[in-house]
């Protein structure tokens, strides 16, 4: 690359590292509020919330990616329209078509980093987000044990603590166990905490003493303790847990088990999902492409870029809803994803003409003038009567 193609290859990919994160860290924030109960209810450490909300954030780019790319093709263009770039560069010799070339660089480092996302990232993220939330909705002590309330996890085994502290500290422990027929023990500890050992669950108790009443004797047996552990791993067991579609590596879509019971069950949700991971890299060229169709010819600082700007906007949100609505056809449909490859490419290769042509897109002179005279007509009605 020269060193224009260097300075438009860097701007780009400045820009959309910029708009991607910021609309990646709002939808993320939104997503994660979602999730606060995890701190409150359960009992939930910072580290625990921050970690599981942010899996979901690959998933999120593959969906945010296309549109900062658009944004950041934008933004780059609009810039060198304002310094008049484009125009010297178009005077220099440059052919709308030479100047797409950096551009298409930058979507092709996002393709691949979409790409990459859509075949192992993303699936990897919402496995590890699944597994996680089921360990946690097994564990007995972040879910059943409420503060203030008697818990019954067994027949004969009650639990209750006064409150739930930062740090997973449990604080005002009750424990009766009548699970043995032939003794009954009360344990009352000041504070305690969770040990996990493999697949071992322990409440350690701290500060507290144990009351045994033993099968024919008159008097309990009364013991204080410093450190007493309590065998929770009965009820701590995590269960089995059965990945959906969005949990599949690229691989695992493009050749499923014939046994799998998912796949028996729902095979539309399979190709839908398949053709989704392989449109996913597509879609920042169409839209890359797109927004310069309407933006990259040159212009000079007298003519007005609203109408480009706005039709790109329109253009890539239409193609973008399109393809939703093809996605979800396509669980019954096998052809909706063959029209959403259709459309895809016809975008691209309209985009690519325009482009080659040098075609300036501008809105049609009847609606310029009735827009005019629109203008006109407010202003009369609006305007400030003239002095005399």
């Amino acid at each position: 690359m020269g060193s224009i193609d260097k300075y438009i290859f860097r701007t780009t990919l400045a820009s959309f590292a910029l708009v991607l994160v910021s609309l990646t860290g709002v939808i993320w924030i939104t997503q994660a509020l979602r999730g606060i109960d995890l701190m409150t209810s359960q009992g939930q450490t910072i580290i625990t919330f921050l970690g599981l909300t942010s899996l979901v954030i690959p998933a999120l780019i593959l969906i945010i990616a296309p549109v900062a790319l658009m944004i950041a093709v934008s933004h780059t263009l609009n810039k060198l329209a304002t310094d008049s770039e484009i125009i010297v560069m178009n005077a220099a010799g440059f052919s709308p078509f030479r100047l797409f070339r950096p551009f298409f660089y930058a979507t092709c480092v996002v393709a691949l980093l979409v790409a990459f996302i859509a075949a192992y990232l993303a699936p990897e993220g919402m496995r590890r987000l699944k597994q996680w939330d089921a360990d946690i909705t097994a564990d007995v002590l972040t879910n059943i044990l409420q503060p203030g309330r008697f818990a019954q996890l067994d027949q004969n085994l009650t639990i209750r603590i006064r409150e739930r502290q930062p740090g997973g500290l449990l604080k005002g422990i009750f424990i009766d166990d009548r699970r043995d027929p032939k003794e009954r023990a009360t344990i009352i500890a000041d504070h305690g905490t969770v040990m996990k050992n493999g697949n071992s669950s322990f409440l350690v108790l701290e500060d507290g003493n144990l009351q045994r009443f033993e099968a024919g004797k008159r008097d309990p047996a009364l013991v204080a303790f410093g450190r007493y552990a309590f065998d929770m791993s009965k009820f701590s067991k995590a269960h089995d847990v059965t990945l959906g579609i969005r949990e599949r590596y690229l691989w695992e879509l493009l050749d499923p088990a014939p046994d799998d019971p998912v796949y028996k069950q729902i095979p539309g949700q399979f190709r839908a999902e398949l053709h989704d991971r392989f449109m996913a890299p597509i879609y920042p060229f169409a839209f890359a492409a797109l927004t310069f169709a309407f933006l990259g010819a040159p212009r000079t600082t007298r003519q007005s870029r609203n109408f480009s700007i706005g039709g790109a906007i329109l253009s890539a949100f239409g193609l973008r809803m399109a393809g939703f609505a093809c996605s979800v056809m396509a669980v019954k449909s096998p052809f909706a994803p063959v029209v959403q490859y259709l459309m895809l490419f016809a975008t691209i290769g309209l985009s690519i003409w325009i482009i080659i042509g040098g075609i300036v897109l501008e809105p049609p002179a009847a609606l310029l003038e009735a827009i005019n005279k629109s203008n006109a007509r407010l202003l009369r009605l609006f305007g400030r009567p003239a002095t005399a």
